[in-house]
């Protein structure tokens, strides 16, 4: 796979190969990723969106700028976007975007935000790219092509015992489903630490082999579409709460392969159309 440094290329054929996505989605990531970082540690306006979360100047212009960057090369796919109105809904293959995953964090100036970019096929994931600006780290992976991370090939760990795990999320309160609280308690009681500060990083921290899992109440299509395949190509499993292998869930869980049926023996819980376990 060829480098990623930040200068925006025109050598695309606007085709469907696994290879020409995988480096595409790495580029566009990097673009508007930097393009954010201007803002970082310098107070952007900030306004509120209608479920209460923040939404900032550098968001708008990094999503534009993939925007456009896009439009140029790839004009015939659509865009879904977490802040810009969606392009050609219906296309056969769409990108999906989170210009900041991670907003709030962004704006507290803690570094562990990204930039995220898929680009998909109905629900099916070709190629997608998760950037750390303030970290400079970048992970890209697409089905069979394996996950690559500041251009090394990325593995989950080989923790096998729930005692040894290290355990990650964004906010262990789950104030959506108390009995979701009840289990993540079950499994951090049993695990060797948690931490917290998940958002995008906690799936790069597993997908490096530097945590072992992590787990979201809540996600969007544009947070999970980039960071299931870097998970899977890691070698690990990414799943909804119910156990399936989809990033269109709504909620996540991350892990590498040898805590995959132990991790969700205790987070899926019984009932119809639930599936467990699941293994990579």
């Amino acid at each position: 796979m060829r480098q990623i440094n930040g200068a925006v290329s025109d050598n695309y054929v606007n085709e469907a190969s696994s290879d020409n996505y995988m480096n595409a989605v790495a580029e566009v990531a990097t673009l508007a990723g930097n393009v954010a970082k201007r803002y970082y540690g310098k107070a952007p306006e900030v306004q509120l969106k209608r479920d209460g979360s923040p939404v900032s100047a550098a968001d708008y212009d990094a999503e534009r700028s993939a925007r456009a960057w896009i439009e140029k090369r790839f004009p015939a796919d659509g865009i879904i976007g977490e802040e810009l109105p969606t392009t050609r809904e219906s296309a056969k293959r769409r990108w999906i975007i989170d210009p900041i995953d991670g907003t709030f964090t962004f704006l507290q100036n803690v570094p562990l935000w990204g930039t995220l970019v898929a680009v998909v096929e109905g629900e099916n994931v070709i190629a997608g790219a998760a950037y750390f600006p303030a970290l400079e780290e970048t992970i890209v992976a697409a089905p069979g092509k394996g996950a690559w991370w500041n251009g090394s090939r990325a593995a989950v760990s080989e923790v096998s015992d729930l005692k040894s795990a290290r355990l990650v999320t964004t906010d262990a309160r789950f104030n959506r489903d108390p009995s979701r609280r009840d289990r993540w308690l079950q499994l951090q009681n049993g695990a060797r630490e948690m931490r917290t500060w998940g958002d995008c990083y906690g799936y790069l921290l597993v997908a490096t082999g530097r945590a072992d899992v992590m787990v979201d109440d809540v996600i969007s299509v544009w947070d999970g579409a980039a960071l299931l395949p870097v998970i899977t190509e890691a070698g690990g499993a990414f799943t909804d709460w119910k156990g399936r292998t989809t990033a269109f869930g709504g909620d996540a869980i991350a892990t590498n392969a040898l805590l995959a049926d132990a991790v969700r023996e205790i987070l899926v819980s019984p009932g119809p159309g639930n599936a467990k376990p699941v293994r990579s």
